[in-house]
């Protein structure tokens, strides 16, 4: 789907559902590279990065980065109205984390792979640094 239109985009929803199954395979395939090998160790790291509070830290970091395209998709990703957030995350922060993730299903999309990998890394890089414990 290269050269997609910003009028030709799936919803902002679906666009965060393929971006969450995104960054979910970029946090997994750090974790292995990093040597992780033990099923219940690779599931409880990989929740360090995978929540919505975890998101929502990563989209803070590339925010001020992002095009006027990608922050108009995350905007719109974040204004959805759709607030079926777990118990344990603030509406901010799962408006957030939808909003990184719309991006990430955007940026796939619209065929813009160097783009997704450097904002993946960074997330996943910022991430890394505010916990000692994480690999």
């Amino acid at each position: 789907m290269e050269n997609v239109r910003p009028s030709e985009l799936p919803d902002a929803l679906a666009l965060a559902f393929l971006g969450d199954a995104i960054f979910s395979h970029a946090v997994r395939s750090m974790l292995v590279a990093r040597g992780v090998s033990r099923a219940g160790e690779l599931t409880r790291l990989s929740l360090a990065y995978v929540t919505a509070e975890a998101q929502s830290e990563g989209f803070r970091l590339i925010e001020p980065d992002l095009t006027p395209e990608e922050a108009a998709t995350a905007k719109r990703a974040s204004n959805s109205g759709h607030l079926n957030r777990p118990r344990h995350a603030t509406p901010a922060d799962y408006r957030r984390a939808t909003a990184l993730e719309a991006l990430f299903g955007m940026l796939e999309v619209t065929g813009q792979t160097d783009r997704l990998k450097n904002l993946t890394d960074r997330v996943l890089s910022g991430l890394l640094h505010r916990e000692t414990e994480l690999p």
